[in-house]
């Protein structure tokens, strides 16, 4: 029997969303009612208890992999899953582009309307123009997301100039917000000291760059807000070796995803990812949305016979969490369940995992320690009878709570 695993990322929330309901509790789902009716539920700590987990090491889980023993830093995989060469010696980021003034942060997605040509003209200005004491580079990689390599013998253990996020060991965690500074990035661990004082360098030579380029003269010109500041985060080192996934395939868009499919030894399905064009984010984002899921649904019936398992992953539901926007985030779920669950009742002999990597309330506006809705559907097991999938429902499961590494014990491989 094939296994399809689904990780609806950020779509799981809280019931403080929308008037004493979540998101899901709100969306109409037949579709996913139809599989948890029929199947088993549960709820999941991805990472941990009291543990607001970030999308890299909650997936590490999900796909069974122990993220205390075996994490290395969201940036050498998102790096290695944009394709950018590491190397031997190397210490890797994630980044952000963002607006500031001062040292004060007023968005730090740039209002998420920063144009793919617009971030790769930025690219290569920084590329060209930063002066540091060691080879580097900087890759604009989805929106206002990239990557940055320091190339050379560097300690990763250093904090984040991101504010949104703080090291909890080798992985970060959503911090509450409040009002959001740049920070200077610090030794955690001595012999760091050099890695944080080339991150500092430049952060200040790329605030600098960008505060004088034509593309933020003309953002700002058009009202729009300027990318004048690279926020790295979450420093990495080196990259796992993990136990192999074997007749598994991914379709998967972002650079985080892939590196980790591939890594696990997952065939990667590819297709080209819409570029952003316009300001307009929501656009580009049910473009995404839409095209991952056709493909996904392309790809399973293309390959059905060569693979045993197919990990989805959809991402755009977590946008809508961190942005606020209560009625996009159901719109969201409402046309996954349509576009992508309504089609899959037509496949016929698979096992079925739904789940997502961390809840994204919209009241909260980022990732929280709150469970995720889990179910479990294989057409032949006893169901629970669950009428609704959301997270209210699924703690009334068969399934208990449970941790993320445990989830793909359910399907004996």
């Amino acid at each position: 029997m094939k296994t399809i695993f689904v990780i609806l990322d950020g779509a799981a929330g809280s019931d403080k969303e929308i008037d004493g309901q979540s998101c899901y509790e709100v969306a109409k789902t037949p579709n996913l009612d139809f599989f948890v009716k029929n199947g088993k539920a549960g709820i999941v700590y991805t990472v941990g208890r009291n543990v607001a987990p970030e999308s890299d090491v909650a997936v590490f889980a999900l796909l069974g992999y122990d993220p205390y023993r075996h994490f290395c830093g969201r940036g050498p995989l998102e790096a290695y899953g944009a394709g950018v060469e590491l190397g031997k010696d190397f210490v890797a980021f994630r980044t952000n582009f963002a607006t500031v003034y001062g040292t004060s942060i007023a968005d730090r997605r740039v209002g998420r309307k920063i144009t793919t040509k617009e971030a790769k003209a930025l690219e290569r200005e920084i590329n060209r123009k930063v002066n540091l004491p060691c080879k580097f580079i900087y890759r604009s990689t989805i929106g206002h997301r990239g990557i940055l390599v320091l190339y050379g013998k560097f300690k990763p253990d250093i904090s984040n100039v991101d504010p949104a996020y703080e090291m909890l060991g080798k992985f970060g965690v959503a911090k509450d917000k409040g009002k959001m500074n740049v920070q200077q990035a610090k030794a955690l661990k001595r012999g760091s000291e050099r890695t944080a004082e080339i991150v500092n360098c430049f952060v200040s030579q790329s605030m600098s760059i960008l505060s004088k380029s034509k593309v933020n003269k003309a953002r700002k010109g058009s009202g729009l807000l300027p990318a004048n500041v690279i926020l790295p985060r979450d420093a990495g080192s080196s990259l796992p070796k993990l136990e192999q996934k074997k007749k598994w395939a991914a379709v998967v868009a972002m650079p985080l995803e892939i590196g980790i499919a591939k890594l696990a030894g997952m065939d990667i399905l590819k297709f080209k990812y819409p570029e952003n064009k316009s300001s307009n984010v929501y656009k580009f984002l049910y473009l995404g949305l839409n095209k991952t899921i056709r493909y996904s649904l392309k790809y399973m019936k293309k390959y059905w016979n060569r693979y045993d398992n197919f990990y989805i992953h959809l991402k755009e539901c977590d946008i809508p969490g961190h942005d606020g926007l209560v009625r996009e985030k159901i719109r969201m779920i409402e046309l996954i369940d349509r576009k992508f669950f309504g089609s899959l009742k037509k496949f016929k002999g698979y096992k079925l995992i739904v789940t997502s990597d961390h809840a994204t309330p919209c009241n909260r506006k980022s990732h929280s320690d709150d469970p995720v809705p889990l179910l479990y559907y294989d057409g032949t097991d006893k169901p629970d009878h669950i009428v609704k999938f959301s997270e209210r429902s699924c703690r009334k499961g068969s399934l208990g709570v449970m941790e993320g590494k445990e989830v793909l014990k359910l399907l004996n491989i």
